[in-house]
């Protein structure tokens, strides 16, 4: 990958503009296929998680810290290249991203030796391997977002969104694969004795080397804030203190659950960070951009807590179709990937912020239709939580790009490590937990003797203590038995939607409050840099 940095429009004095047109949209499509890569490990993980907890007899909520590993470590490695990624040049970065995803994928592959030669909980090697990934993700997207913001200053939001067309349309074409080698798919049935889910994580193979070799030739642009000759300090004044705080919080949250340290240490790891942030920028930031980085955690739980769970939360109701549940993710991105695509026009009509809100209330009426739908009134309800969940990501980051130019990577990919964050550290694991708890509580409730022989040792989490259900156990009962332990945890799954639903409300709120707030500035307006 070329380590060289370029204008924006790369080449050498003297070559065509069709050249430079060709360079340029070379390196968005190398960029549009590393956030296919990033899609196609999310996916497979979602669609094969289920059978992962089977073999290694993994609880709900475990589940859920590997569905938030996968996530959280991303703002580890978006924010942290953000810092230097002008100075140590964005190929350097890709190639890190590129042996993440190589090795992380290598070890998830081989877990169960892995976990034999080292004497490990598989649980822990999965998680290592999927922290690993996320490393690459977020690598990734500190990359590919402020040099697609770069190439196309003058319409930011629009060509964010068709960029991050990539992430649902590496949903839809890793889902069909995954699909396909399934028991019930094509490639599944042809398969004497199946195909394993280790088989499914190999497929990430395919876009990783393609975008490997699509950016060996690329020139990468100098960065909008560097063009303009803003300065480093004045970038990091942009996020300033508070920025910092919500950021160094989650992080260290996270790494002091996974390390067990102390609330003390995490208090005095954090506060050094955060302290000696605040004293270099003097800067509280912007109070804007506080509040974005603060609506960008419920929103990240609806998109992306919702689409890590949704294969596994609607798994009964779509049994009884006789469907896998899988398709359920793979229709919803399909509409995300077409949808985003025609953003430019959609975004002219409402506004960034007017797309943002309407986009929220589509997404709750969508939630709360899938936890109460059965038979085909799933698909309807389905299409609505697709149509919901389609702009947010993109947007908020075509938001960020558009009133805070100054703040050049760092914000830009903030607001994206914030929202993973958020989803990793709290979305994901909140939705395991709630299934636990609900179904603990439930199945006490009604069948306390059946509830005595399978409740599992009481363990811990980010939302105190739950008592899970072992699933061993529950495959010694006679059938009878596990079918009202099934139908119990099938209530559970659905009324975890509802719940979720509570966060597009929230996000409807602050945009509608930002929609005020720019109408007493005169309207929303992209806030431009002079060279």
């Amino acid at each position: 990958m070329n380590q060289e940095n370029a204008a924006p429009v790369a080449a050498d004095a003297g070559t065509s503009a069709e050249h430079h047109e060709k360079k340029d949209f070379l390196l968005f499509w190398a960029c549009f296929i590393a956030l296919i890569a990033t899609a196609f490990g999310f996916i497979i993980r979602a669609l094969t998680l289920g059978d992962i907890g089977a073999e290694f007899n993994l609880t709900e909520t475990q589940k859920g810290e590997l569905f938030g590993v996968g996530l959280w470590p991303f703002a580890i490695s978006i924010v942290l290249f953000s810092l230097v990624i002008d100075k140590i040049g964005y190929g350097r970065a890709m190639i890190f991203a590129f042996v993440c995803h190589v090795g992380s994928t290598v070890m998830t592959i081989f877990t169960k030796q892995i976990a034999t030669s080292l004497n490990m909980e598989p649980y822990w090697v999965l998680y290592i391997a999927m922290f690993i990934v996320a490393l690459g993700n977020g690598t990734v997207e500190a990359v590919i977002n402020p040099v697609v913001a770069t190439m196309f200053s003058k319409e930011k939001t629009k060509w964010l969104n068709i960029l991050h067309a990539g992430w649902p349309g590496g949903l839809v074409l890793g889902g069909l694969l995954t699909l396909a080698l399934a028991p019930t798919g094509v490639f599944g049935k042809m398969a004497e004795g199946g195909i394993g889910w280790e088989m499914n994580f190999a497929l990430l193979f395919i876009p990783v080397v393609i975008y490997g070799l699509m950016m060996i030739p690329c020139k990468w642009p100098v960065q909008e804030r560097v063009a303009a000759g803003v300065s480093y300090l004045d970038m990091l004044k942009e996020a300033g203190l508070i920025g910092a705080l919500i950021v160094v919080t989650l992080i260290v949250r996270e790494i002091g659950r996974v390390f067990a340290w102390s609330l003390t240490l995490q208090v005095i790891v954090g506060a050094v960070l955060v302290i000696g942030y605040g004293l270099y920028v003097k800067s509280l930031g912007r109070w804007l951009f506080v509040f974005l980085l603060l609506v960008m955690i419920p929103l990240a739980t609806t998109e992306l807590g919702t689409d890590s769970w949704i294969t596994d939360l609607m798994g009964p109701a779509m049994e009884k179709l006789g469907l896998e549940a899988g398709w359920v993710l793979v229709y919803t991105s399909f509409i995300m990937m077409v949808l985003r695509f025609f953003a430019g026009p959609i975004v002219h009509k409402l506004s960034p912020l007017g797309l943002l809100a309407a986009c929220s209330l589509i997404a709750a009426c969508g939630l709360v239709f899938l936890s109460k739908a059965t038979g085909m009134a799933i698909l309807v309800a389905a299409t609505l939580y697709g149509i919901g969940k389609t702009f947010f990501w993109p947007t908020m980051l075509g938001v960020v790009a558009e009133q805070f130019p100054k703040g050049g990577a760092l914000t830009l990919n903030t607001i994206g490590g914030v929202g993973m964050l958020g989803v990793g550290v709290v979305g994901a694991v909140l939705l395991g937990n709630i299934q636990d708890k609900e179904v603990d509580a439930k199945l006490f409730s009604a069948q306390p003797e059946i509830h005595a022989q399978v409740a599992g040792e009481e363990q811990t989490s980010v939302f105190g203590s739950y008592r899970p259900i072992d699933a061993e156990k529950v495959q010694e009962l006679p059938d009878e038995q596990q079918e009202e332990i099934t139908e119990i945890q099938a209530t559970a799954k659905k009324s975890a939607l509802q719940t979720v639903a509570i966060f597009p409300l929230i996000m409807f709120v602050c945009y509608i409050v930002m929609l005020g707030y720019f109408k007493t500035k005169g309207g929303y307006k992209p806030v431009e840099l002079s060279n």
